[in-house]
């Protein structure tokens, strides 16, 4: 059975185990879908650079769709990695996100799901980089699960250890504003690996498209622990 597959099977068999990531209220809040392919055309590449207009326009479709958050990203092929050269590698440039973006304004609280401890944390301090991250481990049944929490804002790695313990649904973090969060509209990155592959404190959430069947085996959809409804 692969981890794909035992990891559906913990969440189908302990529910009660699998908590929240932000405060989501699936019978009030309203999800916005956001696309950043090349599919979307409202933004500018001068747009997306100049964080202030970037962020204004996330908050307008958030405001104009009654949404108090803002969802999308896992294996989507976006053009906005331009921005960074941080992205633009090497004879192929870096534009497939693996997690998921939960767009929301700067000081949304960060919940762990499950029960783990933490593995690591950093300040990833790039233009377009995580900013403050957080990496919890977690052991479901024998099955190693890590999860990664990007964009935070800094006082969310104060008195962070090692090793600590962290309860379901304990908070750990916010969401950070742009001057710390690697210069981003506010949101969190949230990614599941089933192997840290050796990284510490920073796991790519943005990888080549031609290697998206490796990427695929690692990094499972991260709404089998969202469970948030219709996101793509």
């Amino acid at each position: 059975m692969n981890k794909h597959t035992l990891l559906s099977n913990y969440i189908k068999v302990h529910p009660d185990k699998v908590g929240k990531v932000i405060d989501y209220n699936s019978e009030t809040d309203h999800l916005f879908q956001f696309d950043f392919t090349s599919a979307s055309t409202e933004l500018s590449p001068e747009d997306i650079l100049d964080t202030e207009k970037f962020s204004a326009w996330v908050n307008s479709k958030l405001a104009e769709n009654d949404c108090r958050y803002g969802i999308g990203g896992y294996m989507e092929h976006r053009t906005l990695y331009a921005r960074s050269e941080l992205f633009n590698t090497g004879d192929e440039p870096r534009r497939l996100h693996l997690g998921v973006d939960i767009w929301a304004e700067a000081g949304t609280p960060v919940y762990a799901p499950i029960e783990g401890i933490i593995h690591s944390f950093q300040d990833n301090d790039h233009f377009g980089d995580y900013g403050p991250t957080i990496i919890l481990q977690h052991n479901l049944d024998g099955l190693a699960l890590y999860t990664l929490y990007g964009h935070l804002n800094c006082e969310s790695l104060i008195e962070l250890t090692v090793g600590k313990h962290i309860a379901k649904e304990e908070q750990i973090a916010v969401f950070g504003n742009q001057e710390v969060n690697g210069h981003w509209p506010p949101h969190l990155h949230f990614q599941l690996m089933f192997d840290m592959e050796g990284k510490w404190g920073d796991y790519p959430g943005v990888g080549y498209h031609s290697e998206k069947e490796n990427y695929l085996k690692n990094i499972p959809d991260p709404n089998l622990i969202l469970q948030f409804p219709d996101v793509k």
